[in-house]
């Protein structure tokens, strides 16, 4: 015959049984104490929920770094399959019960695991908004192409004579129709193959790293 599971509840990953003399100890506790007290109870239950939501976005490289529980990851593989908007209500509601349970050390992990992504996404926009510009300046301005040289020496300046010069001559002029219904002009090839070169000059891994917004339409 099975034990009949006892009834309780968690404290920062702590289970407190029901009746027992911590439990009865922390309820002797929280009737000395204002609503306030019972508030923040509630704002940290809330937090660590969301946290758990937040668990969902994160890369799965820094995920297998924290190390956590398989009932866990198994929750967490669970809510991404389930689209049912009933279904995924309360599978969260099960991911918030679980992060309640979990230590400070982990929830502290967790955390840090999310903004070592969240740093790393702003890093990438910058690089490529900054391949964007150089694009800009250099299909622009021929002074830009020394520029250019002169902080990264090592690029195949015959290849990006090659597709500056495509990238103009591609460059159609703008048409006033075009113009007035706010519509950018079209881009040849050339001017993106010019942007995956720049992309790769300013970080070699991201060779293949497409542009924030595809404006091209061949």
């Amino acid at each position: 015959m099975s034990r009949k599971p006892k009834k309780g509840y968690y404290v920062r990953g702590q289970f407190i049984a029901e009746g027992s003399e911590l439990d009865l100890q922390l309820k002797a506790e929280l009737k000395g104490t204002d609503e306030a007290s019972k508030t923040d109870l509630k704002r940290e239950s809330t937090a660590l929920q969301k946290l758990g939501e937040d668990l969902l976005t994160l890369r799965s490289d820094l995920l297998e770094r924290l190390m956590l529980s398989d009932k866990l990851v198994d929750a967490l593989a669970e809510t991404h399959r389930i689209t049912n908007f009933e279904g995924r209500r309360r599978q969260l509601q099960y991911l918030g019960k679980l992060m309640r349970k979990l230590d400070d050390e982990t929830v502290d992990a967790i955390k840090a695991a999310l903004e070592v992504q969240r740093k790393g996404s702003a890093a990438d926009t910058a690089a490529l908004h900054l391949a964007e510009q150089w694009r800009e300046r250099l299909v622009a301005d021929d002074n830009a192409l020394e520029a250019w040289l002169a902080e990264h020496p090592d690029t195949d300046i015959q290849q990006l004579r090659a597709l500056v010069r495509q990238a103009r001559k591609d460059a159609p002029a703008a048409d006033r129709a075009s113009v007035s219904q706010g519509l950018a002009p079209r881009k040849g090839r050339a001017y993106r193959e010019l942007f995956q070169m720049l992309r790769h000059q300013l970080d070699p891994e991201s060779a293949d790293t497409p542009e924030p917004e595809e404006d091209d339409h061949e």
